[in-house]
């Protein structure tokens, strides 16, 4: 692993807090976080459900304004950005892979790849052949004509990647990504995000309680209670399925 310690930070939490509800029905769902997240890396964010994690992914990732703190993602202090700024960031600088995989139905892969290009007023033909280009590097190449209801559920996730990386985000966002997926299928996709760490410039964050991935992360950031509790720094470990 690279040393990192003038490495630039994709992400760059302090003293974050969120808090829900008030009075006896007051829920302290983060209590000062500080997380750091280093371009060209993979940090695993852990720990029991109902620590903050979702919360916390949720402000780095400008979905949920933070009540106190800073969090500055790509270098911008996403705290300070007016709602329509803040969706225009999201598309163009994010990219989401979720448990679910959130496929369309009625669209082939390669479709459901280009959404977010179209989304961005890309034109269809365009926006189609960089979408096969993506399923291609995530090895769905010959079946990206098919639709969802075709495809395996590690094909499903790769569709998912695909169309999370189609706009070449600098921050990737992971949530329990490989939950659904056997243990074989679940290394495979961690092969591919190990990857996508990896390109220029880029971040990925993967939330998960499956510790049978915990290998694959550069750190790893451990929650409990609403705060960052320890993060562990130091060789990734040889994965085998």
């Amino acid at each position: 692993m690279t040393t990192h310690s003038d490495q630039e930070l994709a992400v760059r939490c302090r003293g974050l807090t969120k808090r829900y509800g008030s009075g006896d029905e007051r829920v302290d769902a983060l209590r000062g976080v500080d997380l750091d997240v280093r371009s060209g890396e993979l940090l695993m964010l852990v720990g029991p459900s109902g620590c903050g994690k979702t919360t916390l992914i949720s402000i780095i990732t400008t979905i949920l304004d933070q009540d106190d703190g800073t969090c500055e993602v790509l270098g911008r202090d996403v705290g300070c950005m007016p709602e329509s700024e803040r969706t225009r960031f999201r598309g163009e600088a994010i990219g989401f892979v979720f448990q679910a995989f959130n496929l369309l139905p009625a669209l082939t892969a390669v479709e459901n790849v280009s959404v977010p290009l179209l989304l961005s007023g890309m034109a269809r033909e365009a926006a189609e052949k960089r979408a096969r280009s993506v399923l291609e590097e995530v090895g769905l190449a010959a079946r990206a004509d098919a639709l969802p209801r075709k495809l395996s559920g590690g094909q499903q996730q790769r569709v998912a990647i695909g169309r999370a990386l189609v706009h070449d985000p600098k921050l990737v966002v992971c949530d329990e990504p490989t939950s659904n997926l056997d243990a074989k299928t679940g290394h495979e996709m961690m092969d591919i995000l190990r990857g996508v760490a990896r390109a220029p410039g880029r971040a990925l964050i993967v939330v998960t309680h499956d510790n049978r991935t915990f290998g694959y992360a550069d750190r790893m950031a451990r929650m409990e209670d609403g705060r960052v509790v320890e993060v562990s720094d130091g060789e990734r470990q040889e994965v085998q399925p």
